[in-house]
């Protein structure tokens, strides 16, 4: 592929998740291999400050919001128009779903080729109905100002079918995938007291307080809890710690730098939560050698085989959890034979390689003029309002 000016939007930098997680090892990928990658974010949060530690070049957009706000939305569109235009990009890539709406609208003023990645559709599951028909609606309307979306599950991919966004050719696939870590960083799950991991952000749709519960349950085991990540859950969830008398067991860190070794010193992660795309964090998992233990719900069971690299359950439901966590609090084997299991998985399926070239084939379709979303339909009868 020549060298490429590519553009890399994502709504937000005060919080480093998944998608920002994405969006830095692709950017830095693309970099490695001559390409001139950029990233226009929203804020001067540490996302920016990542970034530009790994000398990536990266602009704060000071009107791109999370809330809806048209007078705000229509100066970020502006300002992210004005951006761009300076930049010429030969491809625009966005990422969330507000870099998604203002983006394709930008993109398609420049007649600038754009890929959108869904890190997780907005109307998904579990979120109130009005707003997800809102949401549907706005998705369908933008859809065709993209030349392909990206999807990180299979399960995003049919939601969108079922949502009719977009068209059956538009719509790829591509799991998310990891950066592999040396020897050193590989878990020992079998060994000592188990220690409990869970690396997420503490806000909606992490549900720490169904984890705590289940513990709670389990309080006659040996067993300490970490939660890494920070929020506005965080609070609510330590006083519920409080509450159940947990204090000495369950510690929650704040966000870490140190993510990769914590894991190599724990035993198991556990990942409560109502909704996901694929998040990052178990494929971090796996890749150390640990047992995952998670809510079956969007991507996640694409990953997690239940019985052979961890369990899965289903969400808000205690009892489920302390259910399926007991056999692996009680039996070191199987952590040692439920890790291993991962760890092949992550190199079979989840390798940041395999996700690197899969999206270099979207760009050098949409670069090369192979169909944009004028491809087939989705079937009518397999699609819902």
């Amino acid at each position: 592929m020549e060298r490429l000016r590519i553009a890399f939007v994502i709504t937000r930098s005060d919080a480093v998740g998944g998608a920002q997680i994405h969006v830095r090892d692709l950017v830095c990928a693309l970099r490695e291999r001559g390409h001139d990658a950029r990233v226009w974010v929203g804020g001067h949060g540490p996302f920016v400050d990542m970034l530009r530690q790994r000398g990536v070049p990266v602009r704060s957009l000071e009107h791109m919001v999370m809330p809806i706000d048209p007078r705000a939305d229509a100066r970020g569109s502006w300002e992210l128009r004005r951006e761009l235009a300076a930049f010429a990009p030969d491809l625009i890539t966005l990422h969330s779903s507000k870099a998604g709406v203002l983006g394709r609208l930008v993109g398609a003023s420049l007649r600038v080729p754009v890929v959108y990645t869904a890190h997780g559709w907005p109307f998904v599951e579990g979120v109130p109905r009005r707003s997800a028909a809102l949401y549907r609606w706005v998705e369908r309307g933008l859809a065709p100002l993209a030349s392909r979306i990206i999807v990180v599950s299979e399960h995003d991919r049919r939601l969108a079918e079922r949502a009719r966004v977009g068209s059956a050719a538009a719509v790829a696939r591509v799991h998310n995938g990891v950066r592999d870590v040396g020897p050193r960083l590989r878990a020992k799950p079998g060994e000592g007291p188990p220690r409990l991991v869970v690396v997420a952000r503490l806000d909606v749709p992490k549900d720490p307080f169904t984890l705590l519960r289940a513990l709670d349950g389990l309080r006659d085991r040996a067993w300490t809890l970490e939660w890494i990540g920070d929020g506005p859950r965080r609070e609510p969830a330590e006083r519920l710690v409080a509450s159940l008398r947990l204090s000495d067991r369950c510690r929650f860190v704040g966000a870490r730098d140190d993510v990769a070794e914590r894991l190599a010193r724990a035993s198991v992660l556990l990942l409560p939560t109502d909704r996901e795309g694929l998040p990052l964090c178990v494929l971090e998992a796996m890749r150390a050698g640990l047992p995952v233990v998670a809510s079956a719900v969007g991507g996640i069971p694409e990953a997690v085989v239940d019985g052979h690299t961890g369990a899965l359950v289903p969400p808000r439901d205690p009892a489920a959890l302390s259910r399926a966590l007991g056999p692996r609090l009680d039996d070191p084997g199987l952590r040692e034979r439920e890790g291993a299991a991962g760890r092949s998985r992550y190199e079979a399926a989840f390798s940041f390689e395999r996700q690197l070239e899969a999206t270099l084939e979207v760009y050098r379709d949409v670069l090369a003029g192979r169909p944009r979303v004028v491809g087939e339909p989705w079937r009518i009868d397999d699609a819902h309002p």
